[in-house]
């Protein structure tokens, strides 16, 4: 019962709810002009399956698998990337809070440092006038998490990928850095590791917070809409454009 209850809201809510809209949409065109009704079909079907975890997953899945978990660390700095972050909300030792993705990339670079001791330099700015510092929120949450500051460098001025790199390679050079070990979104290390490169750096890439489950075959709810699947299917697009255009 509860899978049928949860297949009634994929339709009955957004994004699904457009989905239905658009089918009716499409029936009243077909009686009048099949032309546009046909086109409009296409239109929504497209639209529907990019709100599919199928869908979703198979896009995902195909920039997460590029970079695998390395075997060894070999590295003299620990390079995590933000996410996005809050202003002005609570926190436990302050305000601001790092949004899922960037407290997802902190998470793992602890957990990096408690094995290896190598400092964390976290790159990221404030990229809208509504959102938090990444890089001097995540400088106090890593010191409430228990990293002593003389292992925390913040570059607190990236306001995108290309920055992270530029400003990253930049700091690490004036530091004597020059081997990171890269954390960041499975699904954005692709792009993360050709910005990098382009920098005049050889990263060793450590992805962290994947979306897409491996082992999994597939099954009906794989093939409803969902926000999170329309929302992962855009962030997967965004990359593989944003890999595309890294090449000119």
């Amino acid at each position: 019962m509860i899978y049928f209850i949860k297949f009634v809201y994929s339709f009955v809510l957004p994004p699904g709810l457009f989905v239905i809209l658009l089918l009716g949409l499409t029936v009243w065109l077909w009686r009048r002009s099949r032309r546009p009704a046909l086109a409009l079909l296409g239109v929504t079907l497209l639209l529907y399956l990019s709100m599919t975890p199928w869908i979703s997953n198979l896009l995902m899945g195909g920039l997460e698998r590029q970079y695998d978990k390395p075997e060894l660390l070999q590295g003299d700095v620990i390079v995590v990337l933000g996410g996005g972050a809050s202003s002005g909300t609570p926190d436990i030792d302050g305000e601001g809070n790092l949004f899922g993705s960037a407290a997802n990339r902190l998470l793992t670079a602890v957990r990096l440092y408690r094995q290896t001791g190598l400092p964390i330099l976290f790159s990221g700015g404030q990229v809208f006038p509504d959102s938090g510092n990444e890089a001097d929120i995540a400088k106090r949450q890593l010191i409430g998490l228990g990293v002593p500051e003389r292992d925390i460098l913040a570059e607190n001025r990236s306001l995108n990928t290309e920055q992270n790199a530029a400003n990253t390679a930049a700091m690490m050079n004036s530091k004597g850095l020059s081997h990171p070990i890269l954390v960041t979104s499975a699904f954005h290390m692709p792009r993360a590791m050709a910005f990098f490169k382009d920098n005049g750096l050889a990263p060793l890439a450590y992805p962290t917070d994947y979306t897409d489950s491996r082992g999994s075959g597939l099954y009906p709810a794989m093939f409803t809409p969902s926000p999170g699947a329309m929302n992962n299917t855009g962030t997967a697009l965004k990359e593989y454009l944003g890999l595309l255009a890294a090449r000119f």
